[in-house]
């Protein structure tokens, strides 16, 4: 199975869910359109979570899913948290984006981190600075370049 976009997920705050929508713009040294970690002033421009690892915390009895996370692209048939820094990826027909961070410290417990005791996205989340902006759309191949 090739790699591919399961969800793209936006929000106007920050840390809270993020909604589905159906396609993006994305922008060169900025970000997704309209999403509120977009910045030209730094590196983790977009987040990528695969449904690989949303699964897993399905699998410990939470009710959750793509966008859940706060992630802004929900993947499947990639395995993010092993692509090392500076990785870079072809997203739908046009987008160019680096791997630019592996994980994050969360410095506030969120609540799914209460509801399971665990999250994810820390662990197993990427970031992405993106090369060469377009449109992106739900069910678009990833590859590695």
């Amino acid at each position: 199975m090739s790699a591919r976009i399961v969800s793209i997920n936006t929000s106007d705050k920050k840390g809270v869910r993020k909604k589905p929508v159906d396609q993006v713009v994305i922008k060169k040294n900025y970000g997704i359109e309209a999403d509120a970690h977009a910045s030209e002033k730094w590196h983790r421009q977009v987040s990528l979570l695969a449904l690989e690892s949303i699964k897993k915390m399905q699998e410990m009895g939470l009710k959750v899913g793509p966008g859940d996370f706060a992630e802004n692209i929900t993947t499947e048939g990639i395995d993010l948290p092993v692509l090392p820094i500076g990785t870079k990826m072809t997203i739908g027909n046009e987008a160019e984006v680096e791997v630019s961070q592996i994980g994050k410290v969360c410095h506030t417990r969120c609540a799914i981190y209460h509801q399971a005791g665990d999250c994810v996205m820390p662990k197993e989340g990427i970031f992405v600075k993106v090369l060469k902006g377009g449109v992106i759309k739900k069910g678009d191949e990833i590859k590695l370049s």
